[in-house]
C-alpha cells in the first residue's frame, strides 16, 4: 500500500544506494526507479541564478517555468506544498526542493490515481524525497557541470564564475538566526560579495563592495573575502581580519593599479542579540523593526581594505542591541544608486519602503530581498550599471519553523 512505511523506505533507501556511484545525468533515473515503488513520478525543476524561471532538469520535460506567473512559482517563493489536480489526469503534487532554507528549485509529483493529495502522511513523504533531491543535487554538483548549466540562462563572466564559486549559500537558517542575499547581475557580478559562518553562538556576517566590475575587481573581492574568512578561522577579531585584507589586497595589487574594497564586517551574538560591527568605507546597513527603520549603523569605522592604515585613530568595533526579530538589511552602492533611463536614483528611501512593504505581507526573508532586486532591475530596465547586493539578517529567539511548508 502507497501508506506503508515500508515501501517509502524502499525508495529512500534504494535512491541512496543507487548514487553513490551515480553521475548528475544518472540521478532522475534513479529517482524514476525508486519513486515507482510507490507508483510515483518525479520531475525536477531548479530555479536559475536569477531567480526568474524554474527550469526542467530533465530534457524534454517541457518549458521552463515563470516563477511569477505559475503554481510551480508560488510554490518555490513562498515555501508551500500546492495541490493540482486535472480531470481525467492523476493528482500530483508541487513541491519545493530546498536544501536546508535554501530554495533550489520545485519539485512536480504525479500520485497514484487513486492517492489523497492531501493526506499528510503522504505529503511528508513527498516532502522528504524532495529534501533527498535537494541533497544530491548539491553533492553531484561539486563534480559535475549539468545543474551549473540547467541554472544559467546566460553565459557567466569569469569574473563571475570565480565569485559564486567562493559564495556561502544565499540562504542560511536556524532557531536564532536566518541569512539570506540576493546579487544582480548574476551573470556578470564582479566586485561584490558576502560572506558568513554561523558557529559557538555567533554568527559572523560580512559585505563586500571592489572597486571596479572587471575580473580585477572580482579578484580583489575574493581576496578581501578569503582574509577575513581566513582571520575568523584563526580566531581573530573584527579588527585584525580587516586589517589582514587590508594587508593582502595591498601586497598583491598590480603596480600600475590601483583597487580597493569597501567591506561591513559583523559579529552578532546569538543568545543575546548584540551585534558587534566594524565598517570599512561601505555603506550603513539599516535596522528593521517590526517592519520600520529604526536606525541605520552609522558608527565610526575605517578605511576601505586595500587603501593601508592612513586614520590617525585606531578604529574601534561599534555596537548594537538588536531586539528579537529585528532584520538588519546590507546592500552596495549599486542597489541605492542605480538610475533609471530617466535618471532617477533608485535611493535608500525606496529600498526601504520595498523592504518593509515585502515584510508586511509576511514573506520569508528571501522572497523579499527576491522581490527587492528584482524592482532594481526594473529600475534600470534590466540593464545594471554596477553589481547590486542585497543581504538580510533576522535575529530571532522563537522556533523558525515558519520557513518550511505546512504539510
Amino acid at each position: 500500500m502507497l501508506e506503508e512505511e515500508g515501501s517509502w523506505q524502499a525508495v529512500f533507501a534504494r535512491i541512496v544506494n543507487q548514487s553513490h556511484l551515480a553521475t548528475a545525468d544518472d540521478l532522475m533515473g534513479i529517482v524514476d526507479g525508486a519513486a515507482a515503488l510507490v507508483g510515483v513520478a518525479v520531475e525536477l525543476y531548479l530555479v536559475d541564478l536569477g531567480e526568474r524561471e524554474l527550469h526542467p532538469v530533465r530534457r524534454g520535460a517541457g518549458p521552463s517555468l515563470s516563477v511569477e506567473a505559475t503554481l510551480a512559482g508560488r510554490v518555490f517563493a513562498r515555501l508551500d506544498i500546492a495541490v493540482s489536480v486535472v480531470e481525467g489526469e492523476a493528482p500530483h503534487l508541487w513541491v519545493p526542493v530546498l536544501d536546508g532554507t535554501e530554495r533550489l528549485g520545485v519539485a512536480r509529483m504525479t500520485l497514484p490515481p487513486d492517492a489523497d493529495p492531501h493526506d499528510r502522511v503522504l505529503r511528508g513523504y513527498c516532502w522528504a524525497l524532495a529534501g533527498q533531491l535537494a541533497h544530491l543535487v548539491l553533492s553531484k554538483q561539486l563534480y559535475s557541470d549539468l545543474f551549473h548549466r540547467v541554472r544559467r540562462t546566460r553565459p557567466l563572466s569569469v569574473a563571475a564564475e570565480l565569485l559564486w564559486q567562493l559564495l556561502p549559500p544565499k540562504v542560511f537558517a536556524s532557531d536564532r538566526v536566518v541569512i539570506a542575499a540576493a546579487m544582480e547581475p548574476y551573470d556578470r557580478v564582479g566586485g561584490d560579495g558576502f560572506d558568513y559562518a554561523v558557529d559557538d553562538g555567533h554568527a559572523y556576517v560580512a559585505i563586500f563592495d571592489a572597486m571596479g566590475h572587471d575580473l580585477h575587481a572580482g579578484l580583489t573581492t575574493s581576496i578581501a573575502l578569503a582574509a577575513t574568512r581566513n582571520a575568523r578561522r584563526a580566531g581573530a577579531d573584527l579588527i585584525a581580519a580587516a586589517e589582514l585584507a587590508d594587508d593582502t589586497i595591498a601586497a598583491h595589487r598590480p603596480a600600475d593599479t590601483f583597487t580597493y574594497a569597501t567591506a561591513f564586517l559583523t559579529q552578532l551574538d546569538l543568545d543575546t542579540g548584540e551585534l558587534h560591527y566594524l565598517n570599512a568605507g561601505h555603506p550603513p546597513p539599516v535596522v528593521l523593526r517590526e517592519g520600520r527603520v529604526v536606525r541605520l549603523l552609522d558608527g565610526g569605522g575605517r578605511t576601505a581594505l586595500g587603501l593601508g592604515s592612513i586614520d590617525t585613530v585606531k578604529p574601534e568595533v561599534q555596537h548594537e542591541q538588536l531586539q528579537p526579530g529585528d532584520r538588519v538589511l546590507f546592500y552596495s552602492d549599486g542597489v541605492v544608486e542605480a538610475r533609471s533611463p530617466g535618471g532617477e536614483f533608485f535611493g535608500l528611501d525606496r529600498l526601504v519602503d520595498l523592504t518593509e512593504r515585502h515584510e508586511a505581507a509576511g514573506l520569508p526573508a528571501p522572497e523579499t530581498l527576491r522581490r527587492v532586486v528584482r524592482a532594481v532591475l526594473d529600475h534600470q530596465r534590466d540593464h545594471l550599471q554596477d553589481d547590486a547586493t542585497l543581504l538580510m539578517v533576522e535575529w530571532t529567539t522563537t522556533d523558525q519553523a515558519t520557513l518550511l511548508p505546512t504539510l
